[in-house]
C-alpha cells in the first residue's frame, strides 16, 4: 500500500468521491450515480480546495492492484487541527489502511494545541479516534419539518451576511473554538446563506444550506438562539430542516429545535483533543 498526497485534479476528486461512497455505503454517490449534479460539483470543489490549502494534510491510500482504497482530508487553521474526512473502502478495512491514513493526517497537526472532528457512529472509527487521544462527546441531530408558528419572535436584528463580515466571523471563531476559519468562509459563502448578528450584546453567525445548518458560532447563547431561530424560519413552508452535531453542551439549540417541532436522534460523536466542546457552537461536517 502506498500513501500519496491528494492532487488538485478532477481525477483525484472523483477517486475521493468513489472511496467515500463505497466506505459509507452510498451507491448514489458513485461516479455516474444519482447524486444531484450540484452536489457532485460541490464535493469535488471541497476535495480540490483542501488539496490546495492543506496539501500536507490530504492523503490517498493506493493498492497496487485495486487502486485508491482510502482517503484522509485534514486541515489546519491557526492552532486548531481538524479532520474533514476519513474513509476506507470495505475491501480494505481491517488491514491498517485507516490507521495509516489517520496517523499521516494527524502528523500534519503536530504543534496544534487543539483538535476537532465529527465522527460517525461506526464502532471501529470511534475506537480509532479514542486511541488517538480524542475525547468522544456523543452527538445528537435535530431534523424535521419546521413549524414556524411555534417559534418565538426574534429578539433582535439578524443581518444577511457578506464577505465583509469575515473579520467578525474569524473573531467569533477564535473565541469559541480557538482558531479562525479564515479562507473556509469563502468556500462556505459559495454554497450557503449567511446570517449575522452584531450588536452591543455580542456577535455571531450561521451558515445554512437549504434547511441544513452548516455552521454556527456566537459569543452568547442568546445570540446563538436568535441565529438558529432565523435559520429555521428561513426554511420554505413544508421544507425539512437539519441541525447536526449537537453535544449535551448545546441545550440552547435543542430548545429551539424541539420548539420548532423537529425530532431528536443520536448521530455519532464530536471528537475533541486539547479543548472542551465549543459553545455556543455547531460544527460543520466539512470545515469543523
Amino acid at each position: 500500500m502506498l500513501l500519496r498526497p491528494v492532487r488538485d485534479t478532477a481525477e483525484d476528486a472523483e477517486a475521493v468521491q468513489a472511496i467515500t461512497a463505497a466506505s459509507f455505503g452510498d451507491a448514489r454517490a458513485l461516479p455516474g450515480g444519482d447524486w444531484p449534479p450540484e452536489r457532485v460539483v460541490r464535493f469535488h470543489a471541497r476535495v480540490r480546495y483542501f488539496a490546495r490549502t492543506d496539501p500536507d494534510g490530504c492523503w490517498i491510500a493506493e493498492d497496487v492492484v485495486a487502486g485508491p482504497v482510502g482517503v484522509a482530508l485534514a486541515l489546519k487553521r491557526e492552532f486548531l487541527w481538524g479532520l474533514s474526512l476519513l474513509a476506507v473502502v470495505p475491501t480494505a478495512q481491517g488491514k491498517g489502511v485507516g490507521k495509516a491514513l489517520l496517523a499521516r493526517a494527524m502528523g500534519y497537526g503536530r504543534g496544534c494545541l487543539r483538535g476537532l472532528l465529527c465522527g460517525t457512529r461506526h464502532p471501529v472509527a470511534a475506537r480509532a479516534y479514542r486511541r488517538a487521544g480524542f475525547t468522544l462527546h456523543p452527538a445528537m441531530r435535530l431534523k424535521g419539518v419546521v413549524d414556524p408558528a411555534r417559534l418565538e419572535p426574534l429578539d433582535g436584528a439578524v443581518h444577511e451576511g457578506t464577505p465583509r463580515h469575515r473579520d467578525l466571523m474569524d473573531s467569533v471563531d477564535r473565541r469559541t473554538r480557538g482558531g479562525a476559519h479564515g479562507p473556509d468562509h469563502e468556500q462556505l459563502l459559495g454554497g450557503c446563506r449567511l446570517f449575522v448578528v452584531d450588536d452591543l450584546a455580542g456577535s455571531g453567525y450561521c451558515y445554512a444550506d437549504r434547511g441544513r445548518v452548516e455552521l454556527l458560532a456566537a459569543t452568547s447563547r442568546r445570540l446563538a438562539t436568535r441565529l438558529l431561530t432565523a435559520a429555521l424560519l428561513s426554511v420554505p413552508p413544508g421544507g425539512t430542516a437539519c441541525v447536526p452535531h449537537l453535544t449535551s453542551d448545546q441545550q440552547w439549540a435543542l430548545d429551539v429545535g424541539l420548539t420548532a417541532g423537529l425530532e431528536l436522534a443520536n448521530s455519532g460523536y464530536v471528537c475533541l483533543r486539547g479543548m472542551r466542546p465549543p459553545t455556543p457552537y455547531i460544527p460543520s461536517d466539512t470545515f469543523l
